[in-house]
């Protein structure tokens, strides 16, 4: 599989690192556990199909990506920088 870096251009996995999903879940209040922080922290989607995921280019340019991409099938769509904020 390879990832259009928008800096590197067509780059292997293997130089990148996944981080997750990308999700609108923002880090809870507090520092007490509770319900919210164990949803933020131990809840996640799995979804099957095309999402959106964080990527760090560790084995090139350290930009953090934003993944579009097939769980199902590892089709990549495009990517962006993280920086560019959401779309």
């Amino acid at each position: 599989m390879h990832i259009p870096c928008p800096l590197c251009g067509d780059r292997d996995l293997r130089e990148f690192t996944i981080r997750g999903h990308v999700t609108g879940a923002s880090r809870p209040e507090g520092e007490t556990w509770s319900e919210a922080w164990n949803d933020f922290i131990y809840d996640r989607e799995n979804p099957a199909g095309r999402t959106q995921e964080l990527w760090y280019h560790g084995g090139g340019c350290s930009a953090w990506l934003v993944v579009d991409r097939d769980t199902v099938t590892h089709e990549v769509y495009g990517a962006r920088l993280a920086s560019e904020g959401a779309k």
